[in-house]
């Protein structure tokens, strides 16, 4: 499936509500659940199965839990390599671990990203430069597992 296919499944999970752990498209979904539910949608079954976590998860012993898991099943990408479909990891604050994730919906002028995001639900925003900057890694679905 194409990245542009990645990004459009990624769409069809708009105005899915905000909840935590949840995965479950028109019901809800929290960011990481957006992404499994992409998965599962366009490849098939998860690849792990996701343990129970809090809103604080891995901050407290400052591990990257989410950037381990993204690195054993995801394909790494240069960050500058923009696509439609991209998984993008983000630091939401300095020296914290990084734990929000989106899939880029448009790249270039005009960037986006889909993602659930807590009081919005799953949205499509601007990547705006607030937004780039907190990026850290980029990724791209396997292209079949």
């Amino acid at each position: 499936m194409s990245e542009v296919s990645m990004a459009m499944a990624a769409r069809g999970w708009i105005g899915t509500p905000y909840v935590h752990q949840a995965s479950a498209k028109g019901a809800g979904a929290d960011c990481l659940g957006l992404i499994r539910g992409v998965w599962r949608e366009v490849l098939g079954a998860e690849p792990e199965a996701v343990p129970s976590y809090t809103q604080d998860w891995s901050e407290p012993q400052g591990e990257e839990l989410l950037w381990a898991a993204a690195l054993r099943h995801l394909v790494p990408r240069p960050l500058a390599a923009e696509a439609e479909g991209d998984v993008l990891l983000f630091r939401m604050r300095d020296g914290a671990v990084a734990k929000h994730l989106g899939i880029a919906g448009r790249i270039g002028a005009g960037a986006s990203f889909v993602h659930a995001y807590s009081g919005q639900g799953v949205v499509e925003s601007p990547l705006s430069l607030p937004w780039r900057r907190r990026i850290v890694a980029r990724f791209a679905f396997p292209a079949g597992h």
